[in-house]
C-alpha cells in the first residue's frame, strides 16, 4: 500500500483543537507551565491534595502576571482548567484534549515503520 492511500486528513474541527494545543506548547515557559502542572496534578491525585499554581509559581519563580497569561493560553487551548479558591486558583490538566492527544500520537507512532 502507498503513503497516498493510508493518508486521511484530520477532521476541520479536530484539526483546529490540535493546532491550538501544539500552538500554545511552543511556547517555552507555556510548556514548563504545563508539564508542572501535569507533574503536581498527578502527585496531587495521589496524596489527595491538588495543585495549586502558587505552589507552582514558587517551584519556577515566576510572576503571578506572567503565569496568569501562560494560564489562560493554556486554557483557551483547551490543555487546563482553573478554578478560583478564595486566593488561590487551582489547576487541573484538559482532560478530553490530553487523551485526544494521546491517542493522536500513539497511532501516528504505532504506523511508522
Amino acid at each position: 500500500m502507498s503513503n497516498s492511500e493510508t493518508f486521511e486528513p484530520l477532521e476541520p474541527d479536530r484539526l483546529g483543537r490540535l493546532s491550538r494545543a501544539f500552538k500554545a506548547l511552543s511556547n517555552p515557559n507555556r510548556l514548563e507551565l504545563f508539564v508542572q502542572i501535569l507533574r503536581t496534578h498527578d502527585a496531587g491525585y495521589e496524596a489527595g491534595h491538588e495543585c495549586f499554581i502558587a505552589e507552582v509559581m514558587r517551584r519556577l519563580e515566576i510572576g503571578a502576571p506572567t503565569v496568569s497569561h501562560h494560564l489562560k493560553e493554556l486554557a483557551n487551548a483547551g490543555l487546563v482548567s482553573t478554578e478560583r479558591r478564595g486566593r488561590f486558583v487551582v489547576a487541573r490538566p484538559g482532560s478530553a484534549l490530553l487523551d485526544e492527544l494521546r491517542t493522536l500520537l500513539a497511532r501516528e507512532i504505532d504506523t511508522k515503520p
